[in-house]
């Protein structure tokens, strides 16, 4: 089994840069501080830095005393980091948000279909009866650790249905890429492209399952999980670009290399842990940290982003600004190198 050839030093000191620059943002409680805040916590597992895990204690205290949303799909990212807060610090106010937020997943929250949820935003029926790859993070993933955590069988078998339903809705299995959206009412992909972050968000949260669910191998919808992984990772090689990574339309030459969707799809690849895909992490490690701006920004991270209707759409989002999930799935990356040698390996599967 080959190894990542990596400077460990580098790596701690990038990941301080990002979790400092992203500790100035003014992200409330919903999906961008969600996954930010998931890397943090990320981080915090992979390195034990105490400074990491105060301030997500200090932050998600503040803002829950200064009042929560309403539940979406999206604010539901949250609950990443408060898994991550209660198993640390072990107080039951983080606990009963987090089954907060899987009460209105299992009981409230828009479903479709064999009991798909739909993505939400808002308390508004936004996207009537479509199923988008974001939903695998911010949702599924989510109910996945919980119902782990809590061995809430029914929460595995929900989380596990929804990665299955996902699949078949928005995997292509003539390419092994992944659409942005499907639209159960008109029965299409809507615009049909092959969005670089919904690829990262497919990819990342499959690419866990498998570490965090005892026996895995024995849930028939695991298998379906690895068998699309398995197709994803080995057509996303093959578009990865010179500079390591990939781009905001993954097979459109001309769209921008985009770093959020970048960072999830070599997390992936690094805890899929298959040796041929050795030399595509070590490019990414490259690419990523070329990326980082001296204050800790994580550059060329294109803004929030609907199912577009056009190829226009995608590739004219800007990616100027600071993104927390840029800095989220940066993290996210970091955090598996420095793993890497820890990680288990699925053998045959």
């Amino acid at each position: 089994m080959g190894t990542l050839n990596f400077d460990r030093n580098e790596i701690l000191e990038a990941m301080d840069k990002i979790v400092d620059r992203t500790k100035r943002m003014d992200m409330s409680w919903d999906w961008p501080c969600g996954v930010a805040y998931a890397g943090i916590a990320e981080a915090y597992e992979a390195t034990k830095k105490e400074d990491y895990i105060n301030f997500l204690k200090e932050r998600v205290d503040e803002l829950i005393s200064l009042g929560l949303p309403v539940w979406t799909v999206n604010t539901c990212a949250m609950g990443h980091c408060l898994i991550t807060l209660y198993q640390t610090f072990g107080d039951e106010k983080y606990m009963e948000l987090i089954q907060s937020k899987v009460e209105y997943l299992r009981n409230h929250a828009l479903r479709f279909g064999d009991s798909v949820l739909q993505h939400t935003v808002s308390a508004k029926n936004d996207f009537p009866e479509q199923c988008w790859a974001d939903t695998l993070f911010m949702a599924a993933y989510f109910l996945l650790r919980v119902g782990v955590m809590t061995k809430d069988e029914a929460l595995v078998n929900d989380a596990l249905n929804q990665y299955y339903w996902h699949i078949q809705y928005l995997q292509n299995p003539d390419t092994g890429l992944w659409y942005h959206g499907y639209n159960n009412i008109s029965k299409d992909h809507m615009s049909g492209f092959y969005w670089g972050r919904a690829n990262c968000w497919a990819a990342y949260t499959m690419s866990k399952v498998g570490g965090i669910l005892p026996e895995c191998y024995l849930y028939p919808q695991y298998l379906e999980i690895v068998g699309s992984l398995n197709e994803q990772l080995s057509a996303l090689k093959l578009l990865q670009t010179e500079n390591g990574l990939w781009r905001t339309i993954l097979d459109d030459e001309e769209s921008y290399e985009e770093l959020s969707a970048s960072a999830g799809i070599a997390a992936a690849m690094t805890l899929k842990r298959n040796p041929l895909h050795i030399k595509h992490v070590q490019k990414s490690i490259k690419g990523v940290l070329e990326h980082i701006a001296p204050d800790g920004r994580i550059t060329d991270v294109s803004g929030g982003t609907a199912v577009m209707k056009d190829r226009d759409g995608y590739c004219n989002i800007s990616k100027k600004w600071i993104q927390g999930w840029g800095q989220g799935m940066a993290l996210a990356f970091f955090s598996a190198v420095l793993n890497y040698s820890n990680l288990d390996v699925d053998g045959a599967l």
